[in-house]
């Protein structure tokens, strides 16, 4: 089975439409406010069918899972060269490429999906190979989580340090950003 994530283009927040192979929507991403990123998949008929949130005060990304309001279990990145994530509750390994683009799914036997970014659109593209339609929801919340994850990486990068002097001559402080 094979889904297309597609950001939407004129959204305040991150809202995401999936697709199927056949041009169908099947899954509809929508955030809402919250410390850190929050986000609900949809399906078709607009019940929700799981959140992933962002848990805030963790070391390394970790996002938690719910669905139907029960915690299931967890998306965390770990310390590696390559970026390496782990989603807890089915023991899967997600594994990534030297630029963040292509990703591969595994459990401990075989390969679950493979996941790749396309590049050159206006948003956020992701293809996601499934090999099996049972683990299409999940390998869509990897997905999910990855972007986020990326996303407030990025957030935090842009913030430049800032230093503060204090002027010999005036005696006050002063702010400065380093560039």
């Amino acid at each position: 089975m094979k889904l297309i994530l597609k950001q939407k283009i004129f959204s305040l927040m991150d809202s995401y439409d999936i697709y199927d192979e056949y041009d169908q929507v099947v899954y509809t991403v929508s955030s809402r406010l919250s410390w850190g990123h929050k986000l609900d998949v949809y399906d078709p008929s607009g019940h929700c069918l799981t959140t992933i949130k962002e848990e805030i005060l963790t070391f390394m990304p970790r996002f938690s899972i719910y669905i139907d309001d029960y915690y299931i279990g967890s998306f965390q990145k770990k310390i590696s060269l390559f970026p390496k994530y782990v989603l807890e509750f089915n023991d899967w390994s997600i594994n990534g490429d030297f630029m963040n683009w292509n990703y591969t799914i595994s459990d401990s036997y075989h390969e679950i999906a493979t996941i790749s970014k396309e590049l050159f659109h206006f948003t956020d593209v992701y293809v996601i190979d499934v090999h099996n339609s049972q683990d299409a929801l999940y390998a869509l919340l990897v997905v999910l989580a990855i972007d986020a994850e990326k996303c407030s990486a990025s957030n935090n990068s842009k913030k430049k340090p800032r230093l503060l002097f204090l002027c010999i001559r005036t005696g006050k402080f002063i702010l400065h950003s380093k560039t």
